[in-house]
């Protein structure tokens, strides 16, 4: 397997990305939240967001395939100073551990370098993400947030 982790440029690697977005939620959050939520998203229009937001964002490939995605950029509110934010990082269930989501976010953190930390949200009850953030060096900050779908939880890495 010759993943390559590289900026998403063109009309397939945002078709590719739109597909993860929506197969990675019904493999990820399938019982941790509501079913009618999930069942109210399509892949027309996580493909349609994927062309409509393409800046910051990366993909992993295997051969022409996209099989993870992440997003990044400044921290989106001013409780953090001089924050750098993972908005999203999504990988197909088949590439688990072997090692595509830490590719994606050692590449997503080479772009954020200039910040003094980084945040992301996950969301509560999510012990896979939980455990990777972790791992990688993010700590739950105490933050949390409702949001529609359950309550995220903030982490940095500083």
């Amino acid at each position: 397997m010759d993943i390559q982790i590289v900026p998403m440029q063109s009309s397939a690697d945002m078709d590719g990305k739109g597909y993860v977005h929506y197969q990675a939620w019904m493999e990820a959050y399938t019982g941790l939240i509501d079913q009618q939520h999930l069942d109210a998203r399509s892949l027309e229009n996580c493909i349609q967001k994927a062309h409509q937001y393409p800046q910051n964002t990366l993909v992993a490939k295997d051969g022409d395939r996209v099989v993870g995605f992440a997003c990044y950029g400044a921290y989106r509110d001013d409780s953090l100073q001089n924050a750098g934010e993972i908005y999203a990082i999504y990988i197909l269930r088949d590439y688990y551990g072997k090692r595509v989501g830490y590719r994606l976010m050692n590449a997503a953190m080479e772009q954020l370098r200039g910040y003094d930390q980084v945040a992301l949200w996950v969301l509560k009850g999510n012990a896979r993400a939980l455990r990777f953030y972790e791992r990688y060096g993010f700590r739950l900050d105490g933050t949390q947030a409702e949001i529609r779908i359950g309550t995220e939880l903030r982490m940095l890495y500083e």
